[in-house]
């Protein structure tokens, strides 16, 4: 979280109701965003036992639609997952109405550009049109890129100055539902369209915690009226960047620009499992000669979960090592509430992945005894 004046971030929506909480605000992603409220350990358990409501309005929703626009036809759809695939590994013509897949945007390397989720829209009548998250962080490269690959073939649609809000956590699903009925039926990975007080809404049941929960697009205006709404329910608490990081590393989920980025390929970041079999068969996305190589063969670094066996979190940057001999490195890392433990990830020597292996970290110049660890540290609890 870089320093940045002030008056040079952007605003969400939802920065009034953060400051008027008393949230503490950094710099993120180019917004003035909350890092935490009550503290970074009480949000984090909170979400874990309760329900927490997050702001990821700085992240980039977009609508991709072909230039035609969409129609109720079955090829429409075919049409733009088509241009879609281009640039992605996954099967999204595949995708059934309101079915959801995270995805990894890659360069003709096989790198990761981006990790983001597709979604189908519900509504058949929409075929031809694609509901998009990317990162905020790298937002605007990823929508050049569409811009620039699909000209004249389709029309991208920024929808980043909606409120987008993530409602996470157990009892997420009981707090929802009298809001947007019909959204404890989702299951996991899949999205509904809505009204909300008039307001059309798209909702996804899906998250970044690893546990059951919601993300909500909404217009700004009946998005801060329904943020103020959820947070009057005694079981809602605002979640700051702290909690949501602590979280997302307990479930074993990539953090973009950390655990993977342009150097890396989907195998190397232990998520192969985004390419199906029919692209795998196919071989047309881009660097698949380079990634189905390592699918057949292994790759020469692969993403683990690591344990450090004291009570010294390593943090990003730290080497690890094993008999003096640099074998990786660890790319998040920090305490695990829930666990209670410190916790961490990062890439090492493939011979090396197997978990329980034992290693050691270079913590502020001293050598600390760690493991290999399997992923997640906590069970996901998502609803299938």
């Amino acid at each position: 979280m870089a320093d940045q004046a002030t008056h040079d971030l952007r605003q969400t929506p939802l920065h009034g109701l953060h400051v008027s909480l008393g949230a503490r605000m950094v710099p993120f992603a180019g917004y003035d965003m909350p890092v935490q409220f009550e503290g970074v350990k009480p949000e984090h358990l909170w979400t874990r036992e309760h329900a927490g409501l997050f702001d990821v309005s700085h992240m980039g929703p977009c609508f991709l639609t072909l230039k035609d626009g969409p129609s109720g036809s079955e090829d429409a759809h075919k049409a733009i997952a088509a241009l879609i695939e281009e640039v992605v590994p996954s099967n999204i013509a595949g995708l059934k109405p309101g079915q959801a897949r995270l995805t990894t945007l890659l360069n003709d390397d096989g790198g990761i550009l981006d990790d983001l989720i597709i979604t189908r829209l519900p509504d058949e009548k929409q075929n031809g049109r694609l509901y998009i998250v990317v990162n905020g962080a790298v937002k605007a490269q990823d929508w050049a890129l569409f811009e620039k690959q699909f000209k004249g073939r389709a029309v991208l649609q920024p929808a980043d100055h909606r409120v987008l809000m993530a409602l996470q956590g157990p009892e997420a699903v009981e707090v929802l539902k009298d809001e947007f009925p019909g959204c404890e039926d989702l299951g996991f990975m899949k999205a509904m369209l809505a009204a909300w007080e008039g307001a059309e809404c798209m909702v996804s049941r899906c998250g970044y915690t690893g546990e059951d929960g919601f993300e909500i697009l909404i217009p700004a205006d009946a998005g801060q009226t329904l943020a103020a709404k959820l947070l009057k329910d005694d079981r809602v608490k605002p979640i700051g960047l702290g909690a949501r990081d602590s979280l997302r590393l307990e479930a074993g989920l990539c953090l973009y620009g950390h655990d993977m980025d342009a150097t890396r390929t989907p195998v190397e970041a232990d998520l192969q499992w985004v390419i199906q079999k029919s692209r795998r068969e196919r071989a047309d996305f881009p660097g698949a000669a380079k990634i189905l190589d390592q699918l057949a063969n292994g790759p020469a670094e692969k993403r683990v979960g690591i344990r450090p066996l004291e009570r010294a979190p390593a943090r990003e940057g730290t080497e690890i090592q094993v008999n003096g001999e640099t074998v990786g490195i660890v790319t998040s890392g920090g305490f695990g509430p829930t666990v209670d433990a410190p916790v961490a990830m990062g890439y090492i020597r493939a011979d090396l992945a197997e978990p329980g292996t034992q290693i050691e970290l270079m913590v502020r110049g001293k050598a600390r005894m760690a493991e290999v660890a399997a992923l997640p540290f906590v069970e996901h609890n998502y609803k299938r």
